[in-house]
């Protein structure tokens, strides 16, 4: 039952190679085949219990904006499992990403990732498309089918259903943003006579979708805009050995073989000494090193076939701004930003 797929005839072949998304302006300054860019991953500091340590976050943000970063992502954890012990950035991914949108220009709005087998997806097309048109097209949405088995019974919802749903909702989801108001008929619900509004800012909105989200590999090849995986063992060139061929995988599978995106992440722990190796912490989780071990890094999982690197600090023990100012004097410069269109305007 897990691994049910939903036949979409109307979208089965809608993946996007690069001109679906030319006037996107998120997904351009993003993407390009055999380039790698890089974002960061909020919280930049953990949450233990207060929520002061989110205060003067948005202003680290506005800096990440000016300095040319290429996305901020932010996770969709709707409950605290201290099972997992990790909160994420707290605030609803939708209502921070809006409130985001309103305090910058050009950065890349991400989502890392929205869990589509919890929400329907008419109340995430909604959201989605809300803050694709307040930001003037920049959200790129990673998207999964949940790991926290906590949250499934409190929705009502079966853990064991969760691949089921999560390909009935991105069928959904893309009939809903994408159509023209034509009759759906889904196991999440059906529609006549009534369309969604607003639409997005660029006529679609790229979906990554996160690991396997429970659906075989020939699925993901067809319906995914972009593939978003664990990085595998970061501390030597092992790690993004093993990545490259899970994207050559991967990408033997999309229909006519044209670029979409790959994207990964990393904890870090960025040490001052830009020569400190790198090193495993807290069971591999995350990666000290100084900034010669990242820059490595990113160089191999470039030529793995990464896209974008999302990296996070919360664990590190400089301080956010420290970390911030070092990546975008000393190794962003060698992972720029793309060019892409400019923003739609932002009037709202």
């Amino acid at each position: 039952m897990n691994q049910t797929v939903i036949d979409t005839p109307a979208f089965a072949t809608t993946g996007a190679s690069a001109p679906v998304f030319a006037s996107h302006p998120g997904y351009r300054r993003m993407f390009a085949e055999g380039q790698l860019t890089l974002g960061i991953f909020l919280p930049l500091r953990f949450y233990e219990g207060d929520m002061n340590v989110l205060a003067g976050q948005a202003e680290l943000v506005k800096r990440l904006d000016a300095r040319g970063f290429a996305a901020i992502w932010v996770r969709d954890v709707p409950l605290f499992d201290p099972y997992f012990g990790d909160a994420g950035q707290l605030f609803d991914p939708f209502t921070y990403l809006a409130f985001l949108a309103g305090q910058t220009r050009h950065i890349s709005l991400a989502t890392g990732s929205a869990i589509f087998s919890l929400r329907h997806p008419i109340d995430l097309a909604k959201a989605a498309t809300s803050i694709d048109q307040l930001s003037g097209g920049r959200l790129v949405m990673g998207i999964a089918s949940g790991d926290r088995p906590v949250e499934f019974p409190a929705y009502g919802i079966d853990h064991a259903s969760r691949g089921e749903r999560f390909a009935a909702a991105v069928d959904y989801f893309r009939q809903l943003t994408q159509g023209e108001g034509a009759p759906i008929n889904s196991s999440l619900g059906q529609l006549d006579n009534a369309r969604l509004l607003p639409r997005p800012a660029t006529g679609r909105i790229p979906l990554l979708v996160t690991g396997s989200s429970r659906q075989p590999m020939h699925w993901l090849g067809t319906h995914a805009d972009g593939w978003l995986t664990y990085p595998e063992s970061t501390q030597n060139s092992l790690g993004p050995k093993r990545l490259a061929e899970k994207i050559r995988t991967w990408r033997a599978m999309i229909p006519d073989q044209g670029f979409r995106p790959h994207v990964t992440n990393e904890w870090i722990d960025l040490d001052a000494n830009p020569d400190f190796p790198r090193t495993p912490l807290h069971g591999g989780y995350v990666l000290k090193t100084g900034r010669k071990g990242l820059i490595t890094l990113l160089e191999e999982w470039q030529e793995a076939g990464v896209n974008h690197a999302a990296l996070g600090m919360h664990l590190a023990q400089r301080p956010p701004a420290e970390i911030i100012d070092e990546l975008a004097r000393d190794v962003l410069p060698l992972f720029p930003s793309l060019p892409a269109p400019a923003p739609l305007p932002q009037h709202w």
